[in-house]
């Protein structure tokens, strides 16, 4: 007789898997909740123990972890020595495994969770016959995904096995089991505050296949953190509009990285992974329209994010031009309508956890050819220990102020970057260029006439005091850098011949 060994936490599907087993002639072994469960369901199971003839002990710790168990699993069917060693053990084959794990990670994530409940969550023996059934891929069915169930039944009912539905199976086992294991270490690693360990291993769940990628030539997919993630993203809802592109993706997280720097109503609006206009004002339209009004141009096509719910007033001001993506902590019905009837294209996010703050222990990662680079998350614009004025001319609190802002735009802002600003939203932005000049140039000739008493910012320091000099021919009234170079005085000294006041902040925030 052909038998099959179940024990499953997640029992989606279970009962109805072990009647077809059973149906088809499966002798059906079982241990704990599954046991009970099938048996109160009139499945006819047999308990492990029954068939190892060691009963489960230490609180259920040890149910599965037994010879009669994994020698019938892995023994090869096609190995007459393998198979003589079963005859002569009384050691009959197990045909199908249908295991899936403890819920380690929805016990991590439970509020106040203590670290022995997440260990006892730790699955031994689940992962341990797993991996023997996957290893023994061509005789044994390993289902670790109750999806998987109504496959393994049709293809035993047809009496045609595949090797390729078994070997893909065996992948999933492996798959399955490696991301258990790093969720596992991941929560120890925060436990022991280990920042960059000697080897890594991240786990992340698909969200979405993506149409293509940067390019049409190539393939992508948008895979989520497998813990949750107030904040970002892949927490948002799509209200409306098709589907999210890779490049829709990555620009809209760029906009949410800066929107988090501020607590004030305000309005990010990027192109390209780089802002092109960012407002704040007391409410959320006034906010927009000041975003909108650093770059008409622009913003055309960017992409939206704000941090307070969007009402019908403030959408009517955004569809009145064409924006790829908004989003926001809400939308209410009238704002929706708005853009079904007048932007039917535009997709609408909802995120609620919009303002959520960035988790302790985030990586900022990028991936090179054949290695990936790690490093803390920017989380900090600068210590107010470091804030000190330079020139003989001090700033006045509004320059203080508008310096700020500043400052947290050019940090989300490709270098080498330069901000124009005032306190309420952007007048230039110059980003990307291969010197800091040209960066300059790019943000004063855009803020034109409206430099004039404006404050500027800069992601690093000035090599050159070219920068200062190009400040002051547009009127620019103060200048926030982090200092640093070796240079820094003739900086300072073109500052105090302009009557510019200049602080140096300390903290550089190159974004590559």
């Amino acid at each position: 007789m052909k038998r099959a060994l179940i024990s499953v936490s997640d029992k989606q599907g279970v009962v109805s898997f072990a009647k077809d087993l059973e149906s088809l002639g499966f002798e059906i072994v079982s241990t704990g909740g599954t046991f009970s469960a099938l048996q109160k369901a009139g499945v006819k199971v047999v308990n492990v123990s029954d068939i190892t003839g060691f009963r489960e002990c230490l609180d259920g710790r040890v149910k599965t972890l037994h010879p009669v168990v994994h020698a019938g699993i892995l023994a090869m069917r096609s190995n007459p020595e393998h198979m003589k060693h079963l005859a002569e053990l009384g050691i009959g084959t197990i045909d199908v495994v249908a295991v899936n794990l403890y819920p380690f990670k929805a016990t991590i994530e439970k509020p106040g969770v203590e670290l022995q409940e997440a260990i006892e969550n730790i699955d031994i023996g689940g992962p341990t016959m797993l991996r023997s059934a996957a290893k023994n891929y061509q005789d044994v069915y390993v289902v670790c995904d109750p999806a998987d169930y109504p496959l393994v039944i049709e293809e035993l009912k047809s009496g045609k096995s595949s090797l390729e539905t078994k070997f893909r199976l065996m992948y999933k086992v492996f798959q399955h089991t490696a991301v258990y294991d790093t969720l596992i270490s991941t929560y120890l690693r925060g436990k022991l505050g280990v920042d960059f360990p000697d080897q890594i291993t991240f786990a992340y769940e698909k969200k979405q296949d993506l149409r293509y990628g940067e390019n049409p030539a190539q393939r992508a997919a948008f895979y989520k953190e497998c813990f949750r993630y107030p904040g970002s993203l892949v927490e948002a809802e799509q209200l409306m509009g098709k589907e999210l592109s890779y490049n829709n993706i990555n620009d809209t997280n760029g906009a949410l990285d800066l929107l988090r720097e501020f607590d004030e109503p305000a309005a990010v609006a990027c192109k390209h992974a780089n802002p092109c206009g960012v407002g704040v004002a007391d409410t959320i339209c006034n906010a927009y329209l000041a975003a909108y009004e650093s770059d008409p141009v622009s913003i055309f096509g960017g992409i939206v994010a704000v941090n307070r719910p969007v009402d019908k007033k403030t959408a009517e001001e955004m569809a009145k031009t064409f924006l790829e993506i908004v989003v926001a902590p809400d939308f209410s019905p009238e704002a929706v309508a708005v853009f079904g009837e007048k932007r039917k294209n535009a997709r609408l996010l909802r995120l609620p956890s919009i303002n959520a703050p960035i988790k302790k222990g985030t990586y900022d990662m990028k991936k090179v050819v054949g290695g990936l680079l790690v490093q803390d998350y920017d989380d900090k614009l600068f210590d107010p220990a470091d804030f000190r004025v330079v020139t003989v001319r001090q700033p006045t609190e509004e320059e203080i102020k508008a310096m700020i802002f500043g400052y947290k735009v050019v940090k989300h802002t490709k270098s080498n970057a330069i901000v124009v600003n005032n306190t309420c939203r952007t007048l230039g932005i110059g980003m990307g260029q291969t010197n800091r000049i040209q960066a300059a140039e790019l943000a004063l000739v855009h803020a034109g006439e409206k430099a004039k008493g404006a404050v500027m910012a800069s992601d690093a320091f000035f090599p050159f005091p070219d920068c200062a000099e190009a400040a002051a021919k547009y009127g620019i009234s103060a200048i926030i850098q982090p200092g640093g170079s070796v240079n820094d005085k003739l900086s300072i000294d073109a500052c105090d011949k302009a009557g510019i006041a200049m602080v140096i902040c300390g903290s550089r925030h190159f974004k590559h």
